[in-house]
């Protein structure tokens, strides 16, 4: 079965191009023009991948973003965020939010199919760690099947929830930096002022169930995630 790939964007010509290069890569594509109508396709049939314009006619686009994950149905969706704007600090909001992606108009339509096969590649695979599983007390992972699990039953995370929870589980018992953190799973500059890392540990900590307490901060500095057993 083919993947989906939700477009949100209210200008036609961006979305025809967007639409003809996707179905050319193999993937099937669904459309809207407004924030309202996106929130109700992705409800109906949630998609594989959300692209997802920031400068909609009804709602923002952090605000559809804030929306998607706060709902269980599609909190887990990748979501990449367009915008016609190239600071570094809507890269942080869009973040915040959760997006996965930022992709600055104008944009290679080649580039957003390449972003967009890497980040479903990242939520298939194996870019948390080499190992078939990783896992300490009640949390474990399989970074091959991008699945995460407290205590045996299974939890959804988006796809930097669980790059985060990937690297932190690599390194248990290591403090890992605000700085590095937001280079290795953000790709963005450490020296950045941003609460992007806090505000993804604390949903990534509310996830973790009877795990949540190893998930530790170390004030000033970052977070670990430490073994129970030590």
């Amino acid at each position: 079965m083919k993947q989906q790939i939700l477009i949100v964007d209210d200008e036609p010509d961006l979305i025809r191009l967007l639409e003809y290069s996707l179905q050319q890569a193999g993937f099937e594509t669904a459309t809207a023009a407004d924030g309202e109508s996106a929130l109700a396709k992705a409800r109906r049939r949630v998609p594989d991948l959300i692209v997802l314009d920031l400068m909609l006619p009804d709602l923002p686009g952090t605000e559809v973003c804030r929306q998607l994950r706060a709902d269980k149905r599609t909190q887990a969706v990748p979501v990449i965020m367009l915008t016609a704007r190239g600071d570094e600090v809507d890269r942080v909001v869009g973040f915040e939010l959760g997006a996965d992606d930022f992709v600055t108009k104008p944009f290679s339509v080649r580039e957003v199919v390449l972003r967009i096969r890497a980040i479903l590649r990242r939520g298939a695979g194996s870019d948390a760690s080499g190992d078939p599983r990783l896992g300490v007390g009640p949390l474990r992972i399989e970074p091959d099947a991008h699945r995460a699990f407290v205590d045996g039953a299974e939890i959804a995370l988006t796809a930097l929830e669980f790059k985060l929870l990937g690297t932190l589980l690599s390194r248990v018992g290591r403090v890992q930096t605000r700085d590095q953190l937001l280079r290795e799973v953000w790709g963005m500059s450490g020296d950045l002022q941003t609460r992007t890392v806090d505000t993804h540990v604390k949903r990534l900590r509310e996830k973790l169930g009877s795990g949540r307490d190893l998930l530790e901060t170390v004030r000033g500095i970052g977070y670990r995630i430490i073994d129970p057993a030590d």
